[in-house]
Protein backbone atom coordinates (compact mmCIF):
# COMPACT_ATOMS: atom_id res chain seq x y z
CA UNK A 1 0.00 0.00 0.00
CA UNK A 2 0.80 3.42 -0.88
CA UNK A 3 0.88 6.51 2.01
CA UNK A 4 -1.31 9.59 0.63
CA UNK A 5 -0.75 12.07 3.28
CA UNK A 6 -2.26 15.88 3.58
CA UNK A 7 -5.66 14.99 2.29
CA UNK A 8 -7.60 18.09 2.52
CA UNK A 9 -11.34 17.84 2.63
CA UNK A 10 -14.51 19.29 4.29
CA UNK A 11 -15.50 18.30 7.72
CA UNK A 12 -18.20 16.08 6.34
CA UNK A 13 -16.26 14.65 3.56
CA UNK A 14 -17.49 11.82 2.15
CA UNK A 15 -15.78 8.92 -0.44
CA UNK A 16 -15.77 11.57 -3.64
CA UNK A 17 -14.44 14.05 -1.44
CA UNK A 18 -11.27 12.00 -0.42
CA UNK A 19 -11.07 10.68 -4.30
CA UNK A 20 -10.84 14.89 -5.21
CA UNK A 21 -8.53 15.44 -2.36
CA UNK A 22 -6.11 12.41 -4.03
CA UNK A 23 -6.82 13.86 -7.81
CA UNK A 24 -5.51 16.96 -6.43
CA UNK A 25 -2.72 16.12 -4.38
CA UNK A 26 -1.53 13.33 -6.22
CA UNK A 27 -2.66 13.71 -9.75
CA UNK A 28 -4.01 10.13 -9.31
CA UNK A 29 -7.33 9.10 -10.97
CA UNK A 30 -10.20 7.48 -9.36
CA UNK A 31 -9.74 4.40 -11.88
CA UNK A 32 -6.21 3.98 -10.91
CA UNK A 33 -7.05 3.32 -6.96
CA UNK A 34 -7.97 0.04 -5.92
CA UNK A 35 -9.15 0.20 -3.03
CA UNK A 36 -8.10 2.71 -0.04
CA UNK A 37 -8.39 3.54 3.90
CA UNK A 38 -8.20 6.56 6.44
CA UNK A 39 -5.12 5.72 8.64
CA UNK A 40 -4.74 9.23 10.33
CA UNK A 41 -7.27 12.43 10.50
CA UNK A 42 -6.53 15.81 11.64
CA UNK A 43 -8.37 18.92 11.95
CA UNK A 44 -6.94 22.32 11.00
CA UNK A 45 -8.80 25.21 12.54
CA UNK A 46 -5.62 27.56 12.81
CA UNK A 47 -7.21 29.94 10.38
CA UNK A 48 -11.01 30.30 11.43
CA UNK A 49 -13.58 29.58 10.98
CA UNK A 50 -12.55 27.75 7.73
CA UNK A 51 -12.17 24.50 9.79
CA UNK A 52 -11.01 21.47 7.65
CA UNK A 53 -10.08 18.20 8.16
CA UNK A 54 -6.52 16.25 6.54
CA UNK A 55 -6.32 12.82 6.10
CA UNK A 56 -3.59 10.38 5.48
CA UNK A 57 -4.59 7.23 3.66
CA UNK A 58 -3.49 4.17 2.72
CA UNK A 59 -3.93 3.05 -1.01
CA UNK A 60 -3.70 -0.07 -2.73
CA UNK A 61 -2.82 1.07 -6.35
CA UNK A 62 -3.39 -0.59 -9.71
CA UNK A 63 -0.22 0.39 -10.96
CA UNK A 64 2.29 0.36 -8.17
CA UNK A 65 5.59 1.05 -10.17
CA UNK A 66 4.00 4.00 -11.86
CA UNK A 67 3.95 5.47 -8.25
CA UNK A 68 7.29 4.14 -6.55
CA UNK A 69 8.13 7.15 -5.04
CA UNK A 70 5.33 7.40 -2.57
CA UNK A 71 6.29 5.53 0.42
CA UNK A 72 5.16 2.10 0.87
CA UNK A 73 2.78 1.48 4.26
CA UNK A 74 1.85 -1.34 5.99
CA UNK A 75 -1.70 -0.62 7.75
CA UNK A 76 -1.87 -3.50 10.96
CA UNK A 77 -5.51 -4.38 11.92
CA UNK A 78 -4.20 -7.53 14.20
CA UNK A 79 -4.74 -7.47 17.70
CA UNK A 80 -3.35 -9.61 20.30
CA UNK A 81 -0.66 -11.72 19.66
CA UNK A 82 0.62 -14.35 21.67
CA UNK A 83 1.68 -17.84 20.98
CA UNK A 84 -0.56 -20.46 22.36
CA UNK A 85 1.30 -22.78 25.63
CA UNK A 86 0.08 -26.11 24.19
CA UNK A 87 -0.41 -28.47 26.71
CA UNK A 88 0.03 -25.92 29.73
CA UNK A 89 -0.48 -28.22 32.70
CA UNK A 90 0.26 -25.64 35.71
CA UNK A 91 -1.47 -23.28 37.76
CA UNK A 92 -4.33 -21.06 36.28
CA UNK A 93 -3.01 -17.73 36.98
CA UNK A 94 -5.41 -14.84 39.35
CA UNK A 95 -6.31 -11.37 38.16
CA UNK A 96 -7.91 -8.94 40.42
CA UNK A 97 -9.69 -6.07 39.22
CA UNK A 98 -11.82 -6.15 35.45
CA UNK A 99 -10.97 -2.53 34.49
CA UNK A 100 -8.85 -1.92 31.12
CA UNK A 101 -5.47 -3.55 32.70
CA UNK A 102 -7.09 -6.59 34.11
CA UNK A 103 -9.13 -7.21 31.25
CA UNK A 104 -6.01 -6.81 28.48
CA UNK A 105 -4.08 -8.57 30.96
CA UNK A 106 -6.85 -11.67 31.23
CA UNK A 107 -7.39 -11.71 27.29
CA UNK A 108 -3.33 -12.42 26.54
CA UNK A 109 -3.72 -15.33 29.28
CA UNK A 110 -6.76 -16.23 27.56
CA UNK A 111 -4.88 -16.21 24.02
CA UNK A 112 -2.28 -18.08 25.51
CA UNK A 113 -3.84 -20.70 26.84
CA UNK A 114 -3.49 -20.29 30.39
CA UNK A 115 -7.22 -20.14 31.69
CA UNK A 116 -7.14 -16.99 33.77
CA UNK A 117 -9.27 -16.26 36.47
CA UNK A 118 -10.45 -12.77 36.94
CA UNK A 119 -12.12 -11.65 39.94
CA UNK A 120 -14.22 -8.56 40.59
CA UNK A 121 -15.67 -7.21 43.33
CA UNK A 122 -18.42 -4.77 41.21
CA UNK A 123 -20.91 -6.54 39.16
CA UNK A 124 -21.48 -7.26 35.34
CA UNK A 125 -22.20 -3.60 33.30
CA UNK A 126 -25.58 -4.23 33.02
CA UNK A 127 -26.07 -4.56 36.28
CA UNK A 128 -23.28 -2.52 37.57
CA UNK A 129 -25.42 0.28 35.46
CA UNK A 130 -28.56 -0.41 37.91
CA UNK A 131 -26.23 0.31 40.74
CA UNK A 132 -24.93 3.48 39.45
CA UNK A 133 -28.50 4.97 38.18
CA UNK A 134 -29.82 4.13 41.64
CA UNK A 135 -26.76 6.08 43.44
CA UNK A 136 -27.48 8.93 40.81
CA UNK A 137 -31.48 9.24 41.28
CA UNK A 138 -31.96 8.05 44.68
CA UNK A 139 -28.46 8.52 46.72
CA UNK A 140 -28.20 5.23 47.18
CA UNK A 141 -24.37 4.26 47.16
CA UNK A 142 -23.33 0.47 46.02
CA UNK A 143 -19.74 0.91 47.58
CA UNK A 144 -18.87 -2.47 45.75
CA UNK A 145 -20.87 -2.10 42.62
CA UNK A 146 -20.35 2.10 41.12
CA UNK A 147 -18.81 4.33 39.31
CA UNK A 148 -15.61 3.02 40.05
CA UNK A 149 -15.80 -0.61 40.62
CA UNK A 150 -17.69 -2.65 38.42
CA UNK A 151 -16.96 -4.37 34.79
CA UNK A 152 -14.97 -1.95 32.66
CA UNK A 153 -13.23 0.11 35.46
CA UNK A 154 -13.80 3.32 36.19
CA UNK A 155 -13.39 4.17 32.49
CA UNK A 156 -16.55 2.78 32.12
CA UNK A 157 -18.49 5.96 32.97
CA UNK A 158 -16.42 8.61 31.37
CA UNK A 159 -15.67 9.70 27.67
CA UNK A 160 -13.99 6.33 27.13
CA UNK A 161 -11.43 8.40 25.67
CA UNK A 162 -8.46 6.21 23.93
CA UNK A 163 -5.81 8.89 23.55
CA UNK A 164 -2.28 8.16 25.32
CA UNK A 165 1.30 10.34 25.45
CA UNK A 166 2.50 6.60 24.26
CA UNK A 167 2.29 5.37 20.86
CA UNK A 168 3.30 1.65 19.99
CA UNK A 169 3.02 -1.59 19.21
CA UNK A 170 0.70 -2.41 22.10
CA UNK A 171 -1.69 0.98 22.12
CA UNK A 172 -2.21 -0.10 18.51
CA UNK A 173 -3.12 -3.52 19.56
CA UNK A 174 -5.79 -2.22 22.12
CA UNK A 175 -7.55 -0.45 19.63
CA UNK A 176 -7.72 -2.94 17.39
CA UNK A 177 -8.75 -4.93 20.12
CA UNK A 178 -11.53 -2.44 21.23
CA UNK A 179 -12.42 -2.92 16.99
CA UNK A 180 -12.97 -6.10 17.28
CA UNK A 181 -15.24 -6.15 19.93
CA UNK A 182 -17.60 -3.89 18.57
CA UNK A 183 -16.05 -0.29 19.05
CA UNK A 184 -16.39 2.32 16.24
CA UNK A 185 -14.07 2.03 13.48
CA UNK A 186 -13.46 5.39 13.20
CA UNK A 187 -10.90 4.88 16.60
CA UNK A 188 -8.46 3.59 14.64
CA UNK A 189 -7.60 6.70 12.92
CA UNK A 190 -9.65 10.27 14.73
CA UNK A 191 -7.96 12.99 15.97
CA UNK A 192 -9.27 12.60 19.08
CA UNK A 193 -10.23 8.62 19.40
CA UNK A 194 -13.25 7.99 21.80
CA UNK A 195 -15.58 5.12 22.10
CA UNK A 196 -18.32 6.76 24.20
CA UNK A 197 -19.93 5.67 27.28
CA UNK A 198 -22.98 4.21 25.62
CA UNK A 199 -21.01 2.24 23.21
CA UNK A 200 -18.37 0.90 25.82
CA UNK A 201 -20.73 -1.21 27.74
CA UNK A 202 -20.92 -3.36 25.00
CA UNK A 203 -17.38 -3.55 23.82
CA UNK A 204 -16.56 -4.78 27.27
CA UNK A 205 -19.15 -7.27 27.69
CA UNK A 206 -17.76 -8.50 24.40
CA UNK A 207 -13.80 -8.63 25.21
CA UNK A 208 -15.70 -10.52 28.53
CA UNK A 209 -17.35 -13.06 26.37
CA UNK A 210 -13.83 -13.74 23.81
CA UNK A 211 -12.41 -14.14 27.17
CA UNK A 212 -14.94 -17.03 28.89
CA UNK A 213 -14.62 -18.66 25.43
CA UNK A 214 -10.73 -19.03 25.14
CA UNK A 215 -11.33 -20.78 28.47
CA UNK A 216 -10.92 -18.21 31.19
CA UNK A 217 -13.45 -17.24 33.95
CA UNK A 218 -14.65 -14.12 35.43
CA UNK A 219 -15.65 -13.74 38.94
CA UNK A 220 -18.12 -10.96 39.77
CA UNK A 221 -19.52 -9.67 42.90
CA UNK A 222 -15.80 -11.19 44.43
CA UNK A 223 -14.15 -9.32 46.59
CA UNK A 224 -10.31 -9.77 47.19
CA UNK A 225 -9.71 -9.59 50.62
CA UNK A 226 -5.75 -11.33 50.89
CA UNK A 227 -3.35 -14.06 49.52
CA UNK A 228 -0.98 -16.24 51.27
CA UNK A 229 2.52 -17.00 50.44
CA UNK A 230 5.03 -19.91 51.02
CA UNK A 231 8.24 -19.19 51.23
CA UNK A 232 7.99 -15.56 49.57
CA UNK A 233 5.84 -17.05 47.37
CA UNK A 234 2.47 -16.57 45.78
CA UNK A 235 0.64 -19.84 47.13
CA UNK A 236 -3.16 -18.56 47.09
CA UNK A 237 -5.98 -15.88 46.80
CA UNK A 238 -8.43 -15.61 49.60
CA UNK A 239 -11.69 -13.70 48.35
CA UNK A 240 -15.38 -13.72 49.32
CA UNK A 241 -18.30 -14.21 47.03
CA UNK A 242 -20.17 -10.84 48.02
CA UNK A 243 -23.77 -12.52 46.82
CA UNK A 244 -23.27 -15.35 49.05
CA UNK A 245 -21.70 -14.21 51.82
CA UNK A 246 -19.07 -17.48 51.13
CA UNK A 247 -15.46 -17.78 51.05
CA UNK A 248 -13.26 -18.74 48.23
CA UNK A 249 -9.96 -19.93 48.32
CA UNK A 250 -8.05 -20.49 44.82
CA UNK A 251 -4.31 -22.24 44.78
CA UNK A 252 -2.02 -20.55 42.48
CA UNK A 253 1.01 -19.32 42.05
CA UNK A 254 0.66 -16.32 39.74
CA UNK A 255 -1.56 -13.00 41.21
CA UNK A 256 -1.66 -10.16 38.76
CA UNK A 257 -2.90 -7.00 41.00
CA UNK A 258 -4.86 -5.01 38.19
CA UNK A 259 -6.75 -2.51 40.26
CA UNK A 260 -7.86 0.96 39.78
CA UNK A 261 -6.52 4.34 41.46
CA UNK A 262 -9.26 4.18 43.96
CA UNK A 263 -8.49 0.55 45.32
CA UNK A 264 -7.38 1.92 48.65
CA UNK A 265 -8.42 -1.48 51.08
CA UNK A 266 -6.00 -3.30 48.32
CA UNK A 267 -3.05 -0.49 49.12
CA UNK A 268 -3.49 -1.06 53.35
CA UNK A 269 -3.33 -5.14 52.87
CA UNK A 270 0.10 -4.70 50.55
CA UNK A 271 1.13 -1.84 53.31
CA UNK A 272 0.85 -4.58 55.98
CA UNK A 273 1.84 -7.50 54.39
CA UNK A 274 4.97 -4.77 53.70
CA UNK A 275 4.84 -4.80 49.57
CA UNK A 276 7.32 -1.77 48.91
CA UNK A 277 5.02 1.16 47.98
CA UNK A 278 5.71 5.48 47.39
CA UNK A 279 4.14 8.07 47.95
CA UNK A 280 3.33 9.44 44.16
CA UNK A 281 2.16 13.08 42.93
CA UNK A 282 -1.22 13.22 41.99
CA UNK A 283 -3.55 16.31 41.17
CA UNK A 284 -6.84 17.66 43.07
CA UNK A 285 -9.09 20.49 41.69
CA UNK A 286 -12.36 20.96 40.71
CA UNK A 287 -14.46 19.94 37.27
CA UNK A 288 -15.91 23.09 35.15
CA UNK A 289 -19.29 22.95 32.89
CA UNK A 290 -19.69 25.61 29.73
CA UNK A 291 -22.06 25.89 27.11
CA UNK A 292 -20.59 23.32 24.11
CA UNK A 293 -21.83 25.84 21.94
CA UNK A 294 -19.68 28.25 23.26
CA UNK A 295 -16.24 26.43 23.18
CA UNK A 296 -17.36 25.36 19.46
CA UNK A 297 -17.30 29.00 19.12
CA UNK A 298 -14.08 29.79 20.37
CA UNK A 299 -12.68 27.21 19.01
CA UNK A 300 -13.87 27.00 15.37
CA UNK A 301 -14.84 30.55 15.41
CA UNK A 302 -18.44 29.52 14.12
CA UNK A 303 -21.54 28.18 14.58
CA UNK A 304 -21.87 25.73 12.06
CA UNK A 305 -23.88 22.73 13.91
CA UNK A 306 -21.78 20.24 11.51
CA UNK A 307 -18.70 20.95 13.44
CA UNK A 308 -17.81 18.28 15.62
CA UNK A 309 -17.91 18.85 19.73
CA UNK A 310 -14.41 20.67 20.02
CA UNK A 311 -12.13 19.86 22.19
CA UNK A 312 -9.23 21.01 24.08
CA UNK A 313 -6.39 20.93 26.48
CA UNK A 314 -4.73 23.53 28.68
CA UNK A 315 -2.41 24.13 30.89
CA UNK A 316 -0.44 26.40 32.44
CA UNK A 317 2.89 27.32 35.10
CA UNK A 318 1.95 29.82 37.53
CA UNK A 319 4.27 32.07 39.90
CA UNK A 320 3.68 30.11 43.45
CA UNK A 321 5.19 27.03 41.76
CA UNK A 322 2.26 24.81 40.98
CA UNK A 323 1.02 23.74 37.86
CA UNK A 324 -3.00 23.97 36.30
CA UNK A 325 -4.14 22.16 33.87
CA UNK A 326 -7.29 20.41 32.10
CA UNK A 327 -8.52 16.68 32.32
CA UNK A 328 -10.36 14.15 30.72
CA UNK A 329 -12.21 16.77 28.81
CA UNK A 330 -16.03 15.88 27.73
CA UNK A 331 -16.95 17.31 24.78
CA UNK A 332 -21.09 17.57 24.79
CA UNK A 333 -20.92 15.44 28.30
CA UNK A 334 -22.26 15.55 31.48
CA UNK A 335 -20.92 15.59 35.08
CA UNK A 336 -21.34 12.63 36.97
CA UNK A 337 -21.19 11.75 40.83
CA UNK A 338 -18.49 9.38 41.06
CA UNK A 339 -18.10 8.55 44.89
CA UNK A 340 -16.75 4.44 46.00
CA UNK A 341 -17.10 5.42 49.46
CA UNK A 342 -19.86 6.53 51.89
CA UNK A 343 -19.78 10.18 53.25
CA UNK A 344 -17.27 11.49 50.13
CA UNK A 345 -18.12 13.51 46.94
CA UNK A 346 -16.19 13.04 44.06
CA UNK A 347 -16.65 13.71 40.57
CA UNK A 348 -15.75 12.73 37.03
CA UNK A 349 -16.71 13.42 33.08
CA UNK A 350 -18.53 11.31 30.74
CA UNK A 351 -19.68 11.53 26.92
CA UNK A 352 -21.91 9.29 25.00
CA UNK A 353 -20.49 8.17 21.51
CA UNK A 354 -22.01 11.53 19.94
CA UNK A 355 -21.01 14.23 22.27
CA UNK A 356 -24.13 15.93 21.62
CA UNK A 357 -25.34 17.19 24.73
CA UNK A 358 -25.42 20.79 25.12
CA UNK A 359 -23.06 21.04 28.11
CA UNK A 360 -18.91 20.59 28.04
CA UNK A 361 -17.26 19.81 30.65
CA UNK A 362 -13.61 18.93 32.36
CA UNK A 363 -11.14 18.61 35.50
CA UNK A 364 -8.88 21.80 36.05
CA UNK A 365 -6.42 20.61 38.28
CA UNK A 366 -3.87 21.32 40.39
CA UNK A 367 -0.44 19.36 41.21
CA UNK A 368 -0.41 17.48 44.71
CA UNK A 369 3.33 16.57 45.71
CA UNK A 370 4.26 14.88 48.72
CA UNK A 371 4.73 17.52 50.66
CA UNK A 372 1.41 18.28 50.62
CA UNK A 373 0.34 15.17 52.51
CA UNK A 374 1.75 16.43 56.25
CA UNK A 375 3.02 12.68 56.47
CA UNK A 376 5.32 10.13 55.30
CA UNK A 377 3.38 7.60 55.36
CA UNK A 378 2.95 5.62 52.66
CA UNK A 379 -0.71 6.05 52.20
CA UNK A 380 -1.06 9.76 53.24
CA UNK A 381 -1.37 10.76 49.80
CA UNK A 382 -4.79 8.51 50.25
CA UNK A 383 -5.70 10.02 53.37
CA UNK A 384 -5.46 13.64 51.58
CA UNK A 385 -7.51 12.64 48.71
CA UNK A 386 -10.01 11.92 51.16
CA UNK A 387 -10.12 14.41 53.42
CA UNK A 388 -11.49 17.02 50.57
CA UNK A 389 -13.57 14.36 49.20
CA UNK A 390 -15.34 13.79 52.80
CA UNK A 391 -15.23 17.96 53.47
CA UNK A 392 -17.08 18.25 49.71
CA UNK A 393 -19.84 15.72 51.15
CA UNK A 394 -20.46 18.22 53.96
CA UNK A 395 -20.56 21.25 52.15
CA UNK A 396 -23.08 19.18 49.59
CA UNK A 397 -25.26 19.10 52.53
CA UNK A 398 -24.52 15.17 53.50
CA UNK A 399 -26.18 14.10 50.88
CA UNK A 400 -24.33 13.03 48.01
CA UNK A 401 -25.26 16.77 46.01
CA UNK A 402 -22.00 18.15 44.80
CA UNK A 403 -21.08 21.77 46.28
CA UNK A 404 -20.38 24.39 43.25
CA UNK A 405 -20.06 27.58 42.42
CA UNK A 406 -20.40 30.04 39.62
CA UNK A 407 -16.97 31.22 38.18
CA UNK A 408 -17.85 34.51 38.92
CA UNK A 409 -18.63 33.93 42.72
CA UNK A 410 -15.34 31.53 42.98
CA UNK A 411 -12.76 34.38 41.45
CA UNK A 412 -14.33 37.18 43.87
CA UNK A 413 -14.08 34.73 46.80
CA UNK A 414 -17.89 35.36 47.41
CA UNK A 415 -18.74 34.05 51.04
CA UNK A 416 -22.66 33.78 50.19
CA UNK A 417 -22.36 32.42 46.74
CA UNK A 418 -25.59 32.44 44.13
CA UNK A 419 -26.80 31.18 41.02
CA UNK A 420 -26.23 34.35 38.79
CA UNK A 421 -28.23 35.18 36.07
CA UNK A 422 -26.39 35.45 32.23
CA UNK A 423 -26.66 34.90 29.06
CA UNK A 424 -24.81 32.01 29.06
CA UNK A 425 -26.20 30.20 32.04
CA UNK A 426 -25.13 26.57 32.56
CA UNK A 427 -27.93 23.94 33.91
CA UNK A 428 -25.49 21.35 35.30
CA UNK A 429 -25.87 17.80 34.33
CA UNK A 430 -24.53 16.47 37.66
CA UNK A 431 -27.22 13.65 39.46
CA UNK A 432 -28.12 13.64 41.97
CA UNK A 433 -27.90 17.39 42.12
CA UNK A 434 -25.44 20.35 42.74
CA UNK A 435 -25.56 22.53 45.92
CA UNK A 436 -24.55 26.19 45.68
CA UNK A 437 -21.81 26.76 48.10
CA UNK A 438 -18.29 28.67 48.84
CA UNK A 439 -15.97 26.07 47.36
CA UNK A 440 -12.83 27.06 48.82
CA UNK A 441 -14.57 25.47 52.12
CA UNK A 442 -13.80 22.35 50.32
CA UNK A 443 -10.31 22.97 49.11
CA UNK A 444 -6.94 23.02 49.96
CA UNK A 445 -5.68 26.85 49.78
CA UNK A 446 -2.81 26.06 47.97
CA UNK A 447 -5.36 24.92 45.01
CA UNK A 448 -8.17 27.74 45.65
CA UNK A 449 -5.13 29.73 45.11
CA UNK A 450 -3.86 28.33 42.30
CA UNK A 451 -7.25 28.02 40.36
CA UNK A 452 -7.87 31.69 40.96
CA UNK A 453 -4.52 32.45 38.81
CA UNK A 454 -4.89 30.06 36.07
CA UNK A 455 -9.08 30.19 35.23
CA UNK A 456 -8.45 33.97 33.69
CA UNK A 457 -5.26 32.84 31.73
CA UNK A 458 -7.60 29.50 30.33
CA UNK A 459 -9.88 32.26 29.62
CA UNK A 460 -7.58 34.30 27.47
CA UNK A 461 -6.36 31.15 25.75
CA UNK A 462 -10.39 29.97 25.16
CA UNK A 463 -12.27 33.02 24.88
CA UNK A 464 -15.62 32.03 27.02
CA UNK A 465 -13.50 29.64 29.19
CA UNK A 466 -14.39 30.87 32.61
CA UNK A 467 -17.22 32.72 31.31
CA UNK A 468 -18.98 34.58 34.76
CA UNK A 469 -21.70 31.85 34.95
CA UNK A 470 -19.73 28.94 34.33
CA UNK A 471 -19.93 26.59 37.17
CA UNK A 472 -17.30 24.88 39.48
CA UNK A 473 -18.01 21.49 40.81
CA UNK A 474 -15.82 19.75 43.36
CA UNK A 475 -14.20 17.76 44.11
CA UNK A 476 -12.28 16.10 41.20
CA UNK A 477 -9.99 13.68 43.31
CA UNK A 478 -9.47 10.45 41.41
CA UNK A 479 -7.17 11.70 38.15
CA UNK A 480 -4.39 9.18 39.28
CA UNK A 481 -3.25 7.05 42.00
CA UNK A 482 -1.64 8.60 45.17
CA UNK A 483 0.78 5.70 45.38
CA UNK A 484 3.30 3.66 43.11
CA UNK A 485 3.98 0.06 44.18
CA UNK A 486 7.68 -1.03 43.55
CA UNK A 487 8.34 -4.02 40.64
CA UNK A 488 10.85 -4.96 38.79
CA UNK A 489 11.36 -5.36 35.20
CA UNK A 490 9.75 -8.42 35.39
CA UNK A 491 6.40 -6.12 36.48
CA UNK A 492 6.68 -7.98 39.82
CA UNK A 493 7.30 -7.02 43.44
CA UNK A 494 9.79 -8.87 46.04
CA UNK A 495 6.81 -11.09 46.46
CA UNK A 496 7.74 -13.85 44.11
CA UNK A 497 4.82 -14.38 41.81
CA UNK A 498 2.86 -11.15 42.78
CA UNK A 499 2.62 -8.72 39.27
CA UNK A 500 0.86 -4.95 39.23
CA UNK A 501 -0.49 -3.92 36.53
CA UNK A 502 -2.58 -0.54 35.42
CA UNK A 503 -3.06 2.66 36.76
CA UNK A 504 -3.76 1.50 40.70
CA UNK A 505 -0.14 0.35 40.36
CA UNK A 506 0.69 3.89 39.53
CA UNK A 507 2.48 3.04 35.93
CA UNK A 508 -0.73 4.19 33.84
CA UNK A 509 -2.88 6.93 33.16
CA UNK A 510 -6.26 6.45 31.28
CA UNK A 511 -7.78 3.41 29.35
CA UNK A 512 -5.10 2.89 26.16
CA UNK A 513 -2.22 2.80 28.71
CA UNK A 514 -3.61 0.65 31.16
CA UNK A 515 -4.53 -1.62 28.76
CA UNK A 516 -1.26 -1.49 26.99
CA UNK A 517 0.15 -2.44 30.57
CA UNK A 518 -2.14 -5.36 31.42
CA UNK A 519 -0.78 -6.91 28.05
CA UNK A 520 2.75 -6.84 28.71
CA UNK A 521 2.48 -7.54 32.62
CA UNK A 522 0.44 -10.98 31.15
CA UNK A 523 3.22 -11.30 28.44
CA UNK A 524 5.64 -11.34 32.04
CA UNK A 525 3.29 -14.19 33.72
CA UNK A 526 3.41 -16.30 30.95
CA UNK A 527 7.28 -16.43 30.84
CA UNK A 528 7.08 -16.59 34.79
CA UNK A 529 4.64 -20.01 33.95
CA UNK A 530 6.45 -21.57 31.78
CA UNK A 531 9.93 -20.81 31.81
Amino acid sequence: MKLLSELKVKLNYNEEDIFCAIKKKYNIFREEIVEFEIIKESLDARKKPNVFIVLQVAAVLKSENKFKNLIDIEVDHLGIEVAKCENYLGDRPVIIGFGPSGMFAGLTLALAGLRPIILEQGKPVDERQVDVDEFWKNRKLNKFSNVQFGEGGAGTFSDGKLTSNISNSYTKKCINEFILAGAPKEIFYEYTPHIGSDKLKCVVKNIREKIISLGGEVLFNTHFDSYETVNQKISCVISTDLALNKPIKIFTSSLILAVGHSAIETYKLLNANKVLMRQKPFALGVRIEQSQEEINFAQFGSRDKNLPAANYKLAVHLPNGRSVFTFCMCPGGEVVASSSEEGTVVTNGMSKFARDGKNANSAVLVNVVPSDFGSDDVLAGAEFQRKYEKLAFELGGRNYNAPAETVKDFLNEEKNPTLNGGEFEINSTYLPNITIADLSKCLPDFIAESLRLALPQFNKKINGFASDNNLLIGVESRSSAPVQIDRDENLMTKTIGLFVAGEGAGFAGGITSSAADGIKCAEKVIDYLTK
